[in-house]
């Protein structure tokens, strides 16, 4: 389970501060997605990052697995696999090469190591692709490397930001056949993306953002009731503006 309470995050800029999100609370449960959406600028990734350990909140707190981030980050990363918008792949590795290297960090055992990574190269087709380097790899290759890379220390919770920006739609259906996947096994998945159709077919529950702070929650049977918008898009157009789908 994940549980946000309260998150706070301020930057500055210049002589003044940009107050990045805002008292921010929501919960997930095994077996769920829950979609983080909004505006550009209003939260998502800064909060991804907070519940991950990369940044520091100024107060509140982000738990994962019991964990809670600001006390025990070394235990919450090791309950995390994290996938971002960013490639992530180490171009002078070949595929195998960093995948058993994540593992290690991990501390994954060889073994294991190598039977997770055996699973994983069937799972997302990567099996002919073993021995390339990484730098040799086209986009769709390169992010299904990352889903592999993330599942490699086989976490319980799984957090995907923009897991499909730079993808095709045979690329973007690889991504959604995981993240159904993973849910289907019980883990934890919080997905931030700008495509909220994606959204609309890959979540359980969404969070909509704004400024910060947790504007609407709910599935989409119960934003539909509360706002009277019959997509996402549509919430986005009536109560965001002016409209950047998320990012």
């Amino acid at each position: 389970m994940i549980t946000v309470h309260e998150l706070t995050k301020r930057f500055r800029v210049g002589s003044s501060q940009i107050l990045a999100v805002d008292r921010l609370s929501f919960v997930v449960q095994g077996g769920e997605v829950y979609g983080l959406l909004g505006p550009n600028g209003a939260g998502k990734t800064t909060t991804i990052r907070m519940i991950v350990g990369l940044l520091r909140p100024e107060s509140g707190y982000a738990e994962v697995a019991g964990y809670r981030t600001s006390e025990s980050p070394d235990d919450v990363k090791s309950h995390v696999g994290l996938v971002s918008a960013n490639d992530g792949v180490y171009h002078w590795l070949t595929v195998r090469e960093m995948l058993l290297f994540f593992a290690d960090l991990y501390g994954v055992p060889l073994r294991e190591a190598q039977d997770n990574l055996r699973m994983l190269a069937d799972l997302f087709d990567l099996t002919p692709l073993l021995s390339r380097r990484c730098s040799l790899l086209s986009t769709g290759q390169k992010q299904r490397v990352t889903l592999a890379r993330a599942l490699i220390h086989m976490p319980p919770v799984v957090l995907l930001d923009e897991p499909t920006r730079g993808l095709d739609v045979l690329g973007s259906q690889v991504v959604i056949d995981y993240v159904r996947r993973l849910r289907d096994e019980g883990k934890v998945v919080i997905v931030s993306t700008h495509r909220l159709d994606e959204a609309e077919r890959l979540c359980d529950r969404f969070g909509l953002l704004h400024q910060g702070q947790l504007r609407l929650e709910g599935t989409l049977d119960e934003l539909r009731t509360k706002t009277g918008c019959q997509t996402l898009v549509d919430m986005f157009r009536s109560f965001f503006q002016p409209v950047h789908a998320a990012g």
